[in-house]
């Protein structure tokens, strides 16, 4: 077994063992924990479930789309057959609609029709979030251009979370920003997470941000080092429970199946240069061995 499945499943089982159960705006009750600490090395295992099939391909393009593409246009997405966005997808109309739990006059939640008009030039959008960010500050390619000439910087840090923006985004990001450090000759950085859907999400996330450090060492020269990873609401929702306990029994009963390797096409120099297309032709996973997927509930 991975050791990234080991850590997970850790997590996975404290949160049913101490996590509380609390409302939220989806309606769906969660189980939470007051914050956790993952760390990782990238120079000794590539951060990759085999309890569950995870799928690299949308995990990684949509990191691409973020970082790379400086984008929040979900059709972007879409052809690539990537669907993790589309509920939070902005109508032709300009309009966003989901049905939430919101707080009524006495400040108790109610589920209720929400609707959002974001006006029709963000339709097809997230609003002013993730890829949005992205573009306006140039984060990647301002932390790429800080480690070539100034390696020793104490001010890498990059954030998707911006105050002017929060309230024309559809969903502001969950995992918002990085932290970035070269120590001896390897590249070391934090991801900071506010809200964390454990069985959705964190394999997706520490998944596509493990391969963005890969990236950015190599292109900067440096080798993969420590992913530190702090989650502030990790939780796992009450209709996931099922899905979470077969994986923790997999985990416990299964065949232990290694963490695959991520190549990276070595003559690409530049973030900018990576393929971008379904085939990722610049970035294979390969070895990869699960013991299948696991169908969780998507909570809006």
């Amino acid at each position: 077994m991975s050791n990234w499945d080991k850590e997970y499943l850790k997590l996975c089982k404290k949160i049913l063992k101490d996590g509380i159960e609390v409302e939220n705006r989806t309606g769906n009750n969660a189980i939470k924990l007051d914050g956790y600490y993952l760390e990782f090395d990238l120079e000794k295992e590539f951060p990759f479930l085999t309890t569950k099939q995870l799928y690299y391909k949308n995990a990684i393009l949509e990191m691409l789309w973020i970082y790379q593409v400086h984008s929040n246009d979900v059709r972007w997405l879409q052809e690539r057959n990537v669907k993790i966005w589309n509920e939070w997808e902005i109508k032709e109309d300009g309009k966003w609609y989901a049905t939430q739990m919101v707080p009524n006059e006495s400040g108790h939640l109610v589920k209720q029709e929400v609707v959002r008009d974001f006006g029709t030039d963000m339709a097809h959008t997230i609003g002013t979030a993730y890829g949005f960010i992205a573009d306006r500050y140039k984060l990647m390619e301002s932390v790429i251009d800080t480690i070539r000439t100034n390696p020793t910087d104490r001010r890498m840090v990059k954030s998707l979370w911006q105050d002017e923006f929060m309230p024309t985004a559809v969903l502001p990001s969950c995992v918002w920003s990085t932290e970035w450090n070269v120590w001896n000759d390897h590249i070391n950085f934090w991801v900071h997470q506010r809200s964390c859907d454990v069985p959705l999400g964190l394999p997706f996330n520490v998944t596509q941000y493990a391969t963005l450090g890969y990236m950015i060492a190599h292109v900067t020269g440096y080798k993969p080092g420590k992913m530190r990873w702090s989650l502030n609401d990790p939780h796992i929702y009450v209709n996931q429970i099922d899905g979470i306990k077969e994986q923790i029994e997999r985990g416990d009963t299964l065949e232990d199946l290694p963490a695959p390797t991520l190549w990276l096409n070595p003559e690409i120099k530049e973030f900018s240069d990576f393929d971008n297309s379904r085939e990722l032709k610049d970035i294979k996973v390969l070895n990869y061995r699960h013991h299948g997927p696991i169908k969780f509930p998507i909570s809006q």
